[in-house]
């Protein structure tokens, strides 16, 4: 499999495509055409949280503002990792088992489909195997990491505030509407 290469990257890096396709630079989708690139955009407003920048876009829309020239762009990223708990030999065996019984029953399943008679036999037998070799793994795959993330985690991303932007030509009526919502947020208080 061969990696796209970036243009604008030191040394033409080479980025694996993701689920939304290969990044680029501003430089790069310009020179490759990605509609809307090289348009100006201007910031009309900004949020401390994403629900208040999407009512703002979505007043827009709700005046007949051509909302496809517009966008949310989250600013001040920052990873964020909530610790979700202790994670134990016995909870990596436990999650394990779990992922290894999903996959003997998928397992299962498609062996039942192609079989005269009891096929439920090969579910339950799939299921169960799957589940022992799923705690198995779970538990080595712990027991291997000699102690260094002894807890289970979620990560995200988040931002520190949201800019609503629009492409230069329609600043003026966006604006106009951006103060209408103001005002009629302070007045509803």
């Amino acid at each position: 499999m061969t990696m796209p290469s970036s243009p604008g990257m030191p040394g033409g890096s080479h980025i694996p495509a993701g689920p939304s396709g290969v990044p680029t630079t501003p430089d790069a989708a310009r020179a490759t055409g990605v509609p809307g690139a090289d348009r100006p955009t201007v910031t009309i407003a900004t949020f401390p949280d994403y629900p208040s920048a999407q009512k703002a876009v979505d007043y827009l829309s709700d005046n007949q503002f051509p909302v496809e020239h517009s966008a949310i762009i989250g600013t001040d990223l920052r990873l964020v990792e909530n610790v979700i708990g202790r994670l134990t030999t016995a909870r990596a065996a436990l999650a394990g088992a779990a992922s290894g019984a999903w996959f003997g029953l998928l397992i299962g399943l498609l062996l039942g489909i192609f079989s005269a008679s009891a096929w439920w036999a090969l579910l339950l037998t799939g299921l169960i195997i799957g589940a022992l070799w799923g705690a198995a793994f779970g538990a080595l795959a712990h027991a291997m990491t000699g102690g260094r993330r002894d807890f289970a985690s979620r990560s995200s991303l988040a931002a520190g505030q949201y800019e609503v932007t629009v492409d230069a030509e329609f600043v003026e009526p966006a604006r106009t509407l951006m103060t209408r919502l103001t005002w009629q947020t302070s007045n509803a208080r």
